[in-house]
């Protein structure tokens, strides 16, 4: 992508307004990781300082991140699903776990309805996580 075009995508991460800030870093980090896992040409490439100093990727796009109401929260993840999108989530439950096999079986043991979110990643068409994120501000 070239600095004078508008990427066709958008990147939105999504915290609960109600969260401590070392949890709402931590559901962002994990969040925007997992995007970039689902969707690899999110990274870049590998950044060379005048000395060659490699150091590593970044993504190629910017992540807005906004805040939400456990009602927003809830909101935005049924207008990503009717969209189609695909969303990568975190849980209030993942608090409590410590690795990714326990993560996932504490998903797999709640249905849609009831997941308690606290965090959402979207990468898809700019459209549709405007649709998807309508009414939410960005986070302060």
């Amino acid at each position: 992508m070239r600095p004078d075009t508008r990427p066709d995508t958008k990147i939105a991460i999504v915290v609960r307004d109600d969260l401590a800030q070392w949890q709402k870093l931590n559901v962002a980090c994990f969040l925007a990781g997992g995007l970039v896992g689902a969707y690899p040409e999110l990274a870049g490439e590998r950044y060379a300082d005048a000395d060659g100093r490699s150091y590593g990727p970044l993504v190629r796009q910017p992540i807005l991140v906004f805040a939400a109401s456990a009602e927003g929260m809830a909101a935005t993840f049924r207008r990503a699903l009717q969209r189609g999108l695909v969303p990568a989530i975190y849980t209030r439950q993942l608090f409590a776990t410590g690795n990714d096999v326990d993560n996932r079986a504490a998903v797999a043991a709640v249905p849609t309805e009831a997941l308690d979110l606290v965090g959402l990643g979207l990468h898809a068409d700019r459209r549709d996580v405007d649709k998807a994120t309508r009414g939410l501000a960005l986070h302060p």
